[in-house]
């Protein structure tokens, strides 16, 4: 009987140390990839600003205002492990934002023009208001938007209209490295996992090999 469950522990042991080589061989690619995405960005960030200006590509160009786009959660598994992953942030009101600011760029070279058409409709405005003021209603108040950038706007629209194509390949170098990073800290949970498993198994394993020593012993 004891031998039965020693040579179970022993197979038991085997697939652990295979499976916590096959997660090291993954994790080492995805570490790999994971720097030369890095490097890649880094470089298309640099080719960015030899053709734009080191002034044009740098923290000034940031909004007052940065909100994050993507968020990286955490979840536990059934089987203990916890799973990370990145989801994308809901942009409320953002289309209205990028239509209303779309609107305001329009109309923007007409402004004077229009002030001096609707000059005459000023005084029909004003004896409505005090019509409305006379009759005890409240008049509505429009609120004033102040024109600010939009924090969970693209990026790339803080560095200008027209941006290199080098930019752009940063920007996408870099997703993949927040994706890259969420598997990678996924599967880094996951290797340390089965190295337990793997270092309680040994210790069963000894153990068991104890005991059977102890009996054949007797």
């Amino acid at each position: 009987m004891g031998v039965s469950k020693l040579e179970e522990s022993s197979l038991l042991l085997d697939e652990k140390l295979l499976r916590f080589m096959d997660q090291l061989e993954s994790l080492e690619e995805k570490r790999a990839t994971l720097n030369s995405l890095i490097e890649q960005g880094w470089f298309s960030i640099s080719k960015a600003r030899y053709s734009m200006g080191n002034k044009q590509v740098s923290a000034l160009q940031y909004a007052s205002e940065i909100e994050p786009v993507v968020c990286v959660h955490a979840r536990t598994l059934e089987n203990g492990e916890v799973d990370f992953f990145t989801r994308k942030v809901e942009q409320k009101c953002s289309n209205n934002i990028e239509k209303d600011a779309m609107s305001v760029e329009d109309i923007g070279p007409q402004e004077e023009g229009v002030r001096r058409r609707i000059k005459p409709k000023s005084d029909t405005t004003q004896k409505d208001a005090c019509e409305e003021a006379s009759s005890g209603k409240s008049p509505e108040v429009t609120p004033v938007r102040k024109n600010e950038h939009n924090p969970q706007q693209d990026p790339l629209k803080w560095f200008g209209i027209l941006v290199p194509q080098s930019l752009k390949q940063a920007q996408s170098s870099f997703k993949q490295v927040i994706e890259l990073s969420a598997e990678i800290a996924t599967l880094q949970t996951a290797v340390l996992k089965t190295r337990q498993e793997f270092m309680d198994g040994m210790k069963d394993k000894r153990i068991l090999q104890e005991e059977a020593s102890d009996s054949g012993a007797e």
